[in-house]
């Protein structure tokens, strides 16, 4: 079910997003409810990949050893 909801914002905004609009054919509604989905979608990805990120640092036998090395040592040549 969609939600209705209220947005305030400054006059010169709403007039150079209504031109935005405009030039998409859509309405500022239908920006305003793109943008939010992308939001949404973005942080599901986001929060599924540090899931599957977990899931693989668990099952993960790799094992660091003591490091032996200097950073200096990195460098030479």
């Amino acid at each position: 079910m969609a939600r209705n909801i209220t947005l305030a914002m400054d006059d010169d905004v709403l007039d150079k997003v209504r031109v935005i609009a405009a030039e998409r054919k859509t309405t500022i509604n239908g920006l305003v409810r793109d943008y939010l989905t992308r939001i949404a979608e973005s942080e599901d990805r986001a929060s599924r990949v540090a899931d599957r990120i977990e899931v693989l640092r668990r099952k993960s036998r790799l094992e660091v050893g003591p490091i032996t090395w200097k950073r200096d040592d990195l460098y030479e040549c």
